[in-house]
């Protein structure tokens, strides 16, 4: 049964008719298909006026959608031939992070990302994507692994941060998401990085410090949750709303900025409600990408991204 948000009120009550209409309808009776037709197309015009015009804080519920493609997901849709490859090689395997070589469309990859699991039982499997530093160091070693193998690396993130925990804490939290930043900065081969979901904070950034950075249309990326900005600023998490909107976490506000590449586009309604076509439009924007960067001298791939990466927040004099 398709979940609906609270601002889709309106497209659920047309498609509650349409489906109790398709199920009043017995065989060899009148045919509805003319009043299906009228109430999808009404249907489709609500979700085009909704989609046309929402809110930062309305675009951060479709990226925390719960039937919105996640990374494995995408690599079992992008990636044939995948190897998953497991553990840091010093403490654990970090089920947050999951990553593994395969080939995408003819070329060897490296493929990481942060996976928050589709139900109950998985969420809790990969703690709802939320890494902990034996994940960033699984990470850092699948980089420079594809590095000595010459394999780009496509990562795909959906986290909202490391996981905050104490055990995270002592075990060098911090240093793990540092030492991540500095394997995507100093690799020598491509990489592409894909905010699919939500892209929150250092736990987002260590695995997408790329040459080329993609968002998904309804996608979020930000230094902190709109939660979390409000409970520090208002000591409210109920000004959530407020604080995505200053934030400009929205994949428009980021390109805009300069600090994404491309914006992935999504099917009317979001990625969840056609999956298939958002998975599409995702591989044709980092074939993409991958094709620029071709042929680039391992050199120019990792000064190319130090001043990406150092242009941001510069303002001119």
């Amino acid at each position: 049964m398709r979940q609906y948000l609270d601002f889709e009120k309106s497209v659920a009550e047309l498609e509650a008719k349409i489906e109790e209409l398709r199920l009043m309808t017995a065989p060899g009776e009148l045919s509805i298909a003319e009043e299906v037709a009228r109430l999808s197309a009404k249907a489709d015009g609500q979700l085009r006026t909704i989609y046309g015009r929402l809110t930062p804080w309305q675009k951060t519920q479709v990226a925390r959608h719960a039937e919105r493609p996640k990374a494995l997901g995408v690599i079992k849709a992008l990636i044939e031939d995948f190897v998953p490859m497991a553990g840091d090689r010093a403490f654990a395997d970090d089920a947050a992070v999951v990553g593994g070589m395969g080939m995408f469309r003819g070329t060897a990859v490296m493929v990481i990302g942060t996976e928050k699991g589709n139900d109950t039982e998985t969420r809790i499997k990969h703690n709802f994507g939320m890494a902990k530093p034996e994940g960033y160091r699984k990470a850092k070693r699948l980089m420079e692994l594809a590095g000595r193998f010459n394999m780009p690396i496509l990562t795909f993130v959906d986290t909202s941060g490391a996981f905050p925990g104490i055990e995270a804490e002592a075990r060098g939290q911090a240093e793990a998401i540092a030492r991540g930043i500095e394997a995507c900065l100093s690799a020598p081969v491509p990489l592409v990085a894909t905010i699919i979901g939500e892209g929150g904070s250092g736990g987002a950034i260590a695995l997408a410090a790329g040459n080329a950075v993609l968002m998904y249309e309804h996608a979020i990326y930000s230094v902190i949750s709109p939660e979390g900005c409000a409970s520090i600023l208002w000591r409210d998490a109920a000004q959530a709303p407020v604080a995505a909107e200053a934030m400009r976490i929205t994949a428009q506000d980021l390109k805009k900025l300069g600090l994404i590449d491309e914006i992935v586009a999504e099917p009317l309604g979001g990625a969840h409600r056609g999956p298939a076509e958002a998975l599409t439009a995702l591989g044709d924007a980092v074939e993409r990408q991958l094709q620029a960067l071709r042929g680039l001298a391992p050199e120019a791939l990792k000064a190319k991204r130090r001043d990406k990466f150092l242009a941001m927040g510069k303002v001119g004099l």
